[in-house]
């Protein structure tokens, strides 16, 4: 991104809301006297003015590769940024109170973009282990790779799992006890009535219809006579209903004079 003077200067002076704000002293580069500043911090740029409503700052710190940490001086409260490299110039502030000073090195700690970037990488690590929990079903917290979670089966998937189990008390119909076709479950047919136990005070189920066997006439008939389309079939019953609905309007309209 390319900055020049104007453009830093007014993000700095802009309505847009800072991290922080407020006076520091800072030391000079050559003199080592303090130099009491108006400091706003906004992203990684830590801007200081000589008076608060400077309309332009005096100079800005790309908070970049650095590190704050306290240091000890004869000032109170002081703290310094200190960028990696031998030729790097090390900024030493001060501030009024110990809650000032503490307000300023935790929020210029978490103003580099490389900060930011372990609290994302923390942030969807903590959310990739949610989600395997919550699909693991570990309430607790799961142990392991990612890759040997399993997700937890549903409710639907086990009951379709589990075999079907029959009532303890069958319902009957006309005195016969209705027998569910469950798969797996399988009687044999008794030749005695619906009204028999099986010893152990379950009813039997009722024996098959004996089955009846076709003549050759019958099965030929039914072969010529099966209609080979819809419309067909529909003429066939139409013929009926038509018969009754005239049948019906006659009766309507009454006997004839």
């Amino acid at each position: 991104m390319k900055l020049n003077e104007r453009s830093l200067a007014f993000y700095a002076t802009c309505d847009s809301p800072a991290d922080n704000a407020g006076f520091l002293y800072k030391r000079g580069e050559r003199h080592t006297a303090y130099h009491r500043r108006w400091f706003v911090l906004k992203g990684n740029m830590l801007f200081y003015f000589e008076e608060r409503e400077s309309r332009e700052p005096v100079g800005v710190i790309v908070l970049e590769g650095c590190t704050v940490e306290l240091c000890d001086s004869a000032e109170e409260f002081t703290f310094a940024i200190r960028f990696g490299g031998t030729k790097s110039r090390t900024y030493v502030l001060a501030a009024e109170s110990q809650a000032a000073m503490e307000s300023w090195v935790k929020s210029l700690s978490r103003a580099s973009f490389d900060y930011m970037r372990l609290v994302v990488r923390e942030l969807e690590k903590q959310l990739e282990e949610m989600r395997y929990g919550v699909a693991g079903g570990c309430a607790g917290g799961c142990r392991g790779s990612p890759s040997s979670w399993k997700p937890k089966p549903s409710e639907l998937e086990r009951s379709l799992e589990r075999p079907l189990a029959l009532p303890t008390v069958l319902p009957k119909e006309n005195g016969c006890a209705v027998w569910n076709n469950a798969s797996g479950v399988t009687r044999p047919p008794e030749a005695s009535g619906c009204d028999e136990d099986a010893g152990d005070g379950t009813p039997r189920p009722p024996p098959p219809p004996p089955r009846r066997r076709a003549s050759s006439t019958e099965v030929g008939s039914a072969v010529l006579e099966s209609p080979s389309s819809f419309c067909r079939l529909h003429e066939w019953y139409g013929r009926e209903v038509a018969q009754l609905r005239r049948d019906w309007l006659e009766r309507q309209r009454g006997p004839r004079p």
